[in-house]
């Protein structure tokens, strides 16, 4: 027998180890300080949210809101197709109007159906006063798309809601929480403005997508209290958080507001 040769193995170059930061910290520095100053101080935000604030935010917020909520009727349904005729009147409109129009449009169209069914002109006709027509279009464009495509069921999810015509990341929120009690965020102009007040820099400002992401950490996961938290949010910010002189000694959460606290 011949003798078995040993085959020799190739020799590989050692691998190259990469250099890891020596602490945790003096990362978080590093990637930090590559950002730009209103994204570093977005996230330092989000850190802090995380932390400390959201129970004593969220609990003092909800009693406040028990005690001041004004009573609209659309807080009084979860009827999606009512829920949906309020969210789309309300865009860029005062709710003093949207309490004149709301019960008048109803009465005429009462139901997803009814609305589906109608001529453009009708619905325009009972739109008439609100501005905005390309609102009322949308809805009754939403109507026959939910008609056709969903047997007459308005969506339940923000995903599937963003499908409808005339329905962007607020209204999508908007419709899932308070028709369907979902945990979920709707951040509108008066609910931004609390956020980068209370947690961000308002000399700064604060990038849309971060608030969005303080407003989904802070939304309780139970259904019901989303849908009071969420309420309690946009009424704070209609009535207290003012875009022009905010009365910041009537607020509720001064205590956890990085604006306030420097107001008092």
């Amino acid at each position: 027998m011949s003798a078995t040769k040993k085959v020799k193995r190739p020799v590989w170059p050692a691998a190259r180890r990469l250099q890891r930061p020596t602490s945790r910290r003096r990362s978080r520095t590093a990637v930090t300080s590559a950002m730009g100053p209103r994204v570093a101080s977005a996230v330092c935000c989000v850190a802090m949210a995380r932390k400390s604030i959201p129970q004593a935010f969220t609990r003092k917020l909800l009693a406040w809101y028990a005690r001041a909520a004004r009573d609209l009727p659309w807080r009084r349904t979860r009827d999606p197709y009512r829920v949906a005729v309020s969210e789309f009147m309300l865009q860029q409109t005062q709710v003093a109007r949207v309490l004149e129009f709301y019960p008048r449009f109803l009465k005429r169209f009462p139901t997803l159906e009814k609305l589906a069914r109608a001529k453009p002109k009708a619905v325009r006709e009972a739109w008439e006063g609100l501005g905005y027509y390309a609102r009322a279009s949308n809805l009754h464009a939403l109507a026959r798309v939910v008609r056709e495509a969903n047997d007459g069921i308005i969506p339940e999810t923000p995903e599937e809601l963003r499908k409808l015509p005339g329905v962007g990341p607020y209204t999508a929120g908007a419709i899932a929480t308070f028709a369907y009690e979902k945990p979920v965020a709707a951040v509108d102009t008066n609910v931004g403005r609390v956020i980068r007040r209370v947690f961000g820099n308002a000399e700064r400002g604060m990038p849309n997508a971060e608030q969005w992401r303080l407003a989904s950490m802070l939304v309780p996961k139970d259904g019901k209290r989303a849908w009071k938290f969420n309420q309690a949010m946009m009424e704070l910010g209609a009535l207290i958080c003012v875009a022009r002189k905010p009365k910041c000694r009537e607020c509720p959460i001064q205590p956890q507001c990085r604006t306030g606290r420097r107001r008092r």
